[in-house]
């Protein structure tokens, strides 16, 4: 059983999704209260490497307040992703071809564990972000005339 906490629309605008992957997020005790109520934005988010770890970096959980005054709490820190170490590999190596990033698309539950989900992704050039609009208006116009 998976529930979606957040999802980042923008990254399936902007970017080609060329594969995902799924990776396990290490998170305090408040920032797991506070994504599993929704207060998690993953907008403007990527994946960062530093050694032999991934981050996810600029995804913003907002602060737990029943957790009380938590004076030093960054909600947009670095979190350290948990994937396998031939993962990390293959996405570092894909990070760096021309062209290619990595972006989480969404947030979610499996059973208790918070996942996120990354994809290696390819920036859209303005004449493909055209053409996907053209495509999303065509289909509303079809499901309207159908209704």
């Amino acid at each position: 059983m998976s529930n979606a906490l957040a999802e980042n629309r923008q990254a399936r605008f902007n970017y080609e999704i060329l594969e995902t992957f799924q990776a396990g997020l290490v998170l305090t005790g408040q920032e797991v209260k506070a994504a599993k109520k929704g207060a998690v934005s993953l907008k403007g988010a990527f994946v960062t490497f530093h050694g032999n770890e991934a981050k996810l970096t600029n995804a913003h959980i907002t602060k737990y307040a029943p957790a009380g005054p938590l004076p030093n709490y960054d909600p947009t820190r670095s979190r350290t992703l948990l994937l396998k170490k031939r993962e990390i590999n293959y996405l570092r190596g894909k990070s760096l071809e021309k062209g290619l990033t990595i972006v989480p698309l969404k947030m979610y539950t499996r059973n208790r564990l918070i996942k996120v989900e990354v994809a290696v992704a390819r920036g859209k050039h303005a004449y493909d972000k055209r053409a996907t609009v053209k495509k999303r208006d065509l289909e509303r116009e079809v499901r309207r005339a159908l209704d």
